[in-house]
C-alpha cells in the first residue's frame, strides 16, 4: 500500500517548469498516495498540457486568486494523512519522500518534517548565506528573521491544519513565513540535513521579486501572531523586539525613496508596542 501522502502543487503560468516538478515527484522511490495539481486561472496552456502529458495527475482548477488560496483547496481536498507541497517552478531528488516517511515512522511524536535545499538560479549554483541555514527542534526564533523552512521541502501532517489554520490568503507574499511562525510556535520540527530538493530561481514571475519591501508582510504576521497566539515569554519578547526592528528598518527604507504609503499603519504599530507595557502586550 502507498503511504498516505498527498501531494500538493500550485500553478499559475508555469507551463515551462511543471513538467520538471511533476517528473520529479513521479520519480520518487516511494511513490505518493496522490498528486494535487490546482491551477490558479492559469492562462497559458498549463491545464491542457498537464491533461495530455500527465493524465495521471489529479487536477483541480480555480479563478485567480493566488499561491496560498490554491495551496489550501489542495490541502482541504488531499486524501493523505500527510501534506508534502511543492512550488512548480522546484524539483525533488527521487529519495525525498521515502527519506522524509522514513523520519517520521522512526519520530512518531514530530508531525512536521523538512529538509536541506540546493539553490540554483538562472540554472547555475547559488551560494546560500549563513542566515539561511536550516534547523530542527523548537525552531520558533529562528523563524522570525527569515523564512526559516521551504514549502518545497516540508512534509506536514494534516493534524496541524486542523490546530493553526491553513496559508493566510490575505497575503500575497510571505505566507509561508506566517504559516511556519504559526505552526513552530507550537510544534517542533525535524529536519534532515541532507538536500533533497532543488530550488530554481532568477525568473520573473517570482512573487518575491513582484513586491517591494517584502518585510511590511512579515512585519503584519508579527503582529498577528502577538495578537492571537498565547507565546512563552522568550518567544514573546523575542517577537516583539524583531518587529520593531523591521518597522525601523522599513520605515527608513520607505522614507529614503519615496514610499509612505504604509509609513502610518507602521508608525501607529511601532508606537502602540513601544510605549505599551509587557503585561499588556502578553493579554
Amino acid at each position: 500500500m502507498k503511504p498516505a501522502i498527498s501531494v500538493i502543487i500550485p500553478n499559475f503560468n508555469r507551463r515551462h517548469f511543471i513538467g520538471r516538478a511533476l517528473d520529479s515527484v513521479l520519480s520518487q522511490t516511494l511513490p505518493a498516495l496522490e498528486i494535487i495539481v490546482v491551477d490558479d486561472g492559469s492562462t497559458d496552456q498549463s491545464l491542457e498540457f498537464i491533461k495530455k502529458t500527465y493524465p495521471g495527475i489529479r487536477l483541480l482548477r480555480q479563478e485567480h486568486k493566488g499561491v496560498s488560496a490554491a495551496r489550501n483547496l489542495g490541502i482541504k481536498l488531499a486524501k493523505g494523512a500527510w501534506i508534502a507541497l511543492l512550488d512548480s517552478d522546484d524539483a525533488w531528488f527521487k529519495e525525498k519522500l521515502s527519506l522524509q516517511y522514513k523520519a517520521v515512522e522512526q519520530n512518531k511524536t514530530y508531525k512536521i518534517v523538512h529538509t536541506n535545499e540546493i539553490w540554483m538560479r538562472n540554472n547555475s549554483p547559488l551560494k546560500q548565506m549563513k542566515k539561511h541555514r536550516k534547523y530542527g527542534g523548537h525552531i520558533y526564533q529562528h523563524c522570525l528573521p527569515l523564512c526559516a523552512m521551504s514549502p518545497s521541502s516540508i512534509m506536514i501532517h494534516q493534524d496541524v491544519f486542523d490546530d493553526v489554520g491553513f496559508f493566510d490568503e490575505e497575503l500575497p507574499v510571505c505566507e509561508d513565513y506566517d504559516l511556519w511562525l504559526r505552526i513552530c510556535s507550537r510544534y517542533p520540527v525535524l529536519f534532515l540535513e541532507q538536500a533533497l530538493i532543488t530550488k530554481h530561481g532568477g525568473h520573473d514571475d517570482q512573487l518575491s521579486q513582484q513586491y517591494w519591501g517584502m518585510d511590511r508582510y512579515r512585519i503584519r504576521a508579527l503582529a498577528k501572531i502577538l495578537k492571537t497566539t498565547n507565546l512563552n515569554s522568550a518567544d514573546h519578547k523575542a517577537t516583539v523586539e524583531m518587529m520593531l526592528n523591521k518597522i525601523e528598518l522599513f520605515l527608513k527604507g520607505a522614507k529614503k525613496h519615496g514610499n509612505n504609503e504604509f509609513c502610518h499603519e507602521f508608525e501607529t504599530l511601532q508606537s502602540n508596542f513601544i510605549s505599551a507595557p509587557v503585561t499588556d502586550l502578553q493579554n
